[in-house]
């Protein structure tokens, strides 16, 4: 199916979407955690519903559907292969999962996730005498893992994926010995790693920075836990970004004080001269000119997509940079964006670790090829809302790994967008 978009504009309020990356926090802390779980308000996309298959297949009982019950705290080998579908999160954090186990663990996903890095996570886990291969022998997925994690020390670079970080950090609390994780190279997405914190202490475990890293103590046990999901600010750009183009548009169920690093997108939203405002939970951003900016993203990647295309709407030049860990996500982010925007008329140069933008050009409908990447298939229908004509977007139901209700939400504003063969 494709995704057709139309000119039209976003008024009214949507409730958040629940954040995917606490929803793969704490359903992995829930394996773990030695009882039964409840976490409400789950998001039940895609890449959330691998890490729910994993939970299973390591062994926890789950029950529920708009909540869930996940019974945990005692690990078996699974009986088939572990398939993380197209969630890089799920691959990473269940092979630290696997690294627990006495026994063989193979762990695989779709072509996408198959040409994402593994290599580092690779080393930090065999550094900790844990026997973890590339399949193919060339750093990626398909993995073959086997514990058990009996190792004190390991170092690993914090510049490709904090989820090769996040995957040490959680399964390092429950070893029998201490975990001292050395970083190589400086940490991005460093608000990955806060969530990570924040969930292992929501759970009942701990652990400390270092002048090296992390140090992780051993014999920790994480306790089961009634939790409700926090709404994602990811997500929440998208109808967000559509209202500071076209319109006025409020999300609901948002936390100010949320540690999501996405949460920078208010920032940005300021900077280029939007209107945002808090009403409690609720935030509103509506429709004002906007203006270039100077953008970092070292710190929120995700952004980048809906960020570029604000870029191209703003009047002026717009740079974004220290965004180079976009290239190794679902598709290379940064070449997607350019290619989708420069196709409807934008000027839009792709820069190593970025972009520059010339904003103000007006955007015409086209067609784009989404690379069946979820962010580039949202970012590119909010830019379509903007554009004369219709804009046809492959692989158009791939939202779903992260927002199923994209479309629906959307819709409810006022977007004028409908599936088609």
């Amino acid at each position: 199916m494709r995704l057709k978009v139309s000119r039209s504009r976003a008024n009214g309020c949507v409730m958040s979407s629940p954040s995917k990356s606490y929803t793969h926090r704490a359903m992995t802390l829930a394996l773990l955690a030695e009882g039964t779980s409840v976490l409400r308000r789950p998001l039940m996309g895609e890449d959330t519903l691998a890490t729910l298959e994993a939970v299973r297949a390591f062994g926890a009982s789950v029950a529920g559907q708009d909540d869930l019950e996940i019974t945990g705290g005692r690990l078996r080998c699974p009986d088939n292969v572990i398939d993380a579908r197209n969630s890089g999160t799920t691959i990473r954090l269940m092979a630290g999962v696997a690294s627990l186990l006495p026994c063989i663990t193979v762990l695989t996903g779709d072509q996408s996730v198959r040409r994402r890095p593994m290599q580092p996570l690779i080393e930090a886990l065999c550094s900790l005498g844990v026997r973890c291969e590339s399949t193919r022998g060339n750093g990626l997925a398909p993995l073959a893992v086997r514990g058990p994690n009996a190792g004190a020390r390991t170092g690993i670079r914090g510049d490709v994926s904090s989820q090769f970080i996040s995957s040490l950090l959680i399964s390092s609390a429950v070893k029998e010995v201490d975990t001292d994780i050395v970083l190589t190279a400086p940490l991005k997405s460093r608000p990955y790693v806060d969530i990570t914190r924040e969930m292992m202490r929501r759970f009942g475990a701990e652990f400390m920075e270092t002048a090296e890293g992390f140090h992780v103590p051993g014999g920790q046990r994480y306790r089961p836990q009634d939790y409700t999901i926090p709404g994602d600010f990811s997500s929440a750009a998208f109808p967000l970004a559509a209202g500071a183009l076209t319109g006025e548009v409020t999300v609901g169920n948002l936390d100010p004080s949320d540690a999501q690093g996405d949460r920078a997108f208010l920032d940005i939203l300021k900077a280029m001269g939007a209107q945002v405002e808090w009403r409690g939970t609720d935030l509103r951003c509506a429709c004002a000119g906007l203006h270039g900016t100077d953008i970092d993203l070292g710190d929120a990647p995700d952004l980048f997509p809906m960020v570029a295309v604000l870029c191209a709407c703003a009047e002026g030049r717009s740079r974004i940079h220290n965004a180079a860990h976009v290239r190794l996500k679902e598709s290379d982010r940064i070449a997607a964006t350019a290619a989708f925007l420069k196709e409807m008329g934008a000027d839009i140069e792709e820069t190593p670790d970025g972009c520059v933008v010339r904003g103000g050009r007006p955007l015409k409908g086209t067609t784009v090829d989404s690379r069946n990447d979820h962010r580039i298939l949202m970012a590119a229908a909010v830019a379509a809302m903007v554009a004369d004509g219709e804009t046809i977007i492959s692989d158009g139901q791939c939202h779903r790994i992260s927002y199923p209700g994209f479309v629906q939400d959307m819709r409810s504003l006022g977007a004028v967008m409908e599936m088609i063969p």
